[in-house]
């Protein structure tokens, strides 16, 4: 089946980045001109996408409110002439069909992928993005993962490499190479210690999740931590035989959810931006 809906869960509370995330959600600060959510958006509806269900919390009404419209705010566009400006803020409402949910506690991203479940039909595939990361290619990073799913029909997760020391502050995969992008993935070890991890290929948060990922969700326990998570999900699909696969993506992955990531992507999405780039890096060779 075509993909035509996509889950984004934003109901994390922020805390490496207060206080700034304080008042506001950590995935509405701007990077340039466009908050961190509306990059991951865009790249949902460059991949095809129609139809996205935020996982929500308290604290978060500002995501729904950017991509509500703003009839004061277009009124004085209007007015103003300000023409250009007044067509970028409408089309922000116009990219998808928008849906809300909150999500009850903070119980892991497995949690929230299932306080969405009541939008998505049983029989039907769904994309998931983490709201921290903004990817930037030629080709949207989800649409690479969706051409592997109709190719092979099994879900199919993100996959970066990164160096060995790092491996043990993610999911991790293990498995055999189809190709240069794909692998079939045989095992999944959530935060293993460096030595113990089955390759330096690591979940990134971009997935492609099928009916069968979604109907063992509900059973996954939770961790020592109380929460539930994909990685969980993944590892119980393999154990019972089902096919996993990852796509190595190509294009550039800034983690804005810490801070040294946010600010290399303020720089190198900076520079590409058409007003400002030039400037910009005018202003970078002064350092």
């Amino acid at each position: 089946m075509s993909i035509k809906k996509a889950i984004i869960p934003v109901a994390g509370f922020g805390t490496r980045f207060l206080p700034a995330a304080k008042a506001q959600p950590k995935e509405m600060l701007a990077v340039v001109d466009k908050p961190v959510v509306q990059y991951i958006v865009e790249e949902a509806v460059a991949s095809g996408i129609e139809e996205i269900i935020f996982v929500t919390s308290i604290g978060k009404r500002a995501i729904e409110d950017h991509f509500d419209r703003n009839f004061e705010l277009e009124y004085r566009l209007e007015q103003k002439s300000k023409l250009k400006e007044l067509e970028s803020i409408k089309a922000i409402g116009k990219l998808a069909k928008f849906a809300f949910v909150r999500q009850s506690k903070p119980l892991g991203d497995g949690h929230a992928v299932l306080s969405a479940l009541p939008f998505v039909n049983g029989n039907e595939p769904v994309a998931v993005l983490f709201g921290d990361d903004i990817i930037d290619g030629k080709v949207p990073a989800l649409k690479q993962l969706m051409d592997a799913y109709e190719k092979y029909g099994n879900p199919v997760i993100a996959l970066q490499k990164v160096p060995r020391k790092q491996v043990s502050s993610y999911g991790v995969i293990g498995g055999t190479a189809v190709n240069k992008k794909i692998w079939d993935i045989q095992k999944f070890v959530e935060k293993p210690k460096v030595e113990d991890a089955p390759s330096d290929l690591i979940f990134i948060g971009r997935s492609i999740l099928t009916p069968e990922i979604l109907e063992l969700l509900p059973l996954v326990e939770a961790g020592k931590d109380g929460e539930i998570r994909l990685a969980d999900a993944f590892d119980a699909y393999l154990k019972g035989s089902g096919s996993l696969y990852g796509c190595v993506f190509e294009g550039t992955r800034y983690d804005c959810g810490n801070k040294l990531g946010f600010l290399k992507a303020q720089v190198e999405l900076g520079l590409k931006h058409p007003e400002i780039g030039k400037e910009l890096r005018k202003y970078l060779k002064t350092l």
